[in-house]
């Protein structure tokens, strides 16, 4: 694949102040209602993708996204490919570029990169069984023949993933700039025209712990409850997909999720994916509509 078009440094100072003063206006918000609490101000910035500095990083943060099945993937391969799109999707850092990223967003093309890539190959087959698996019904008809058919249909795979409790302010400015870099890198005749978004990401449900060995022998964690959002802006951002839905991981049970991931809490969680469908005509709506969410203080911090 030839070389794309170079974000103008210019832009990556722009988003940077976009972040901060988002970051601003909600801690004086904060302030406002409690004049206690410490504040700590942190300056994120954004960058292209440097395979020399971010493939370890990025690497960790793939393997947070896909939780109990990141076994499943050759995560280096995958990581490999990310880096290697470096005009598409940013990291996010504090202080340097040369830190590992806090938080990153790419999409990669599936028709394109599978032929090529067999750990997409098998990233797009076991996404197109998982949605099989979704209580979407549109979700498991529409994925398995979007990924695997033979149509002319294009799907880019958004993979976003960022440690936990980042500040909500960054989410805007890097799907924005990923936006401009796709518009750029259709214009320059790359493979990024596409039909569809798919967009991986996590969710959870609260479940009963059973942290007594040996109950834990004779019954199974239940899970309870309204699916709930690591990423909060999915949420809105599901309004406008075509199908939405949650997925289990293959290589978790109940239990072990409920027990190893409580947070001081009565209830345990149980980790699921969640995958959505976006038309392409839908998609920069949908970017907005987050971009209003977050702005609006609809979300600050998202729960570890």
């Amino acid at each position: 694949m030839g070389k794309k078009r170079t974000r103008n440094p210019d832009d990556d100072v722009a988003m940077a102040d976009e972040v901060r003063a988002q970051q601003k206006k909600n801690n004086d918000s904060d302030s406002d209602s409690d004049e206690d609490m410490d504040i700590v101000n942190v300056d994120f910035e954004l960058f292209n993708y440097d395979p020399q500095i971010d493939f370890h990083g990025v690497k960790t943060l793939l393997r947070q996204l896909l939780d109990a099945d990141a076994s499943l993937f050759d995560l280096s391969s995958l990581s490999d490919t990310i880096v290697e799109q470096n005009t598409i999707g940013s990291t996010c850092k504090v202080d340097d570029k040369a830190n590992d990223a806090y938080a990153f967003l790419t999409v990669l093309n599936i028709q394109d990169q599978q032929s090529k890539k067999p750990v997409i190959k098998q990233l797009a087959e076991y996404l197109a069984e998982r949605a099989k698996k979704s209580p979407d019904e549109t979700l498991q008809k529409a994925v398995p023949e979007l990924l695997l058919g033979e149509g002319k249909q294009q799907v880019g795979l958004v993979l976003a993933e960022r440690l936990l409790n980042m500040p909500a302010e960054v989410i805007p400015p890097m799907w924005s700039c990923m936006i401009d870099e796709i518009e750029a890198a259709v214009e320059d005749k790359e493979p990024y025209e596409f039909t569809h978004y798919l967009v991986l990401s996590r969710t959870y449900l609260e479940v009963e712990s059973t942290l007594d060995q040996t109950e834990r022998k004779n019954k199974r964690s239940k899970a309870t409850g309204e699916l709930q959002y690591f990423h909060p802006e999915d949420e809105e951002m599901r309004k406008f997909a075509l199908a939405a839905g949650s997925f289990e991981y293959t290589r978790e049970g109940e239990a072990a999720a409920a027990d190893s991931k409580r947070a001081f809490q009565e209830m345990g969680i149980k980790p699921v994916g969640f995958m959505m469908l976006i038309e392409a005509a839908k998609f920069q709506k949908a970017v907005q509509a987050i971009t209003e969410y977050v702005a609006t203080g609809g979300v600050s911090m998202e729960m570890s």
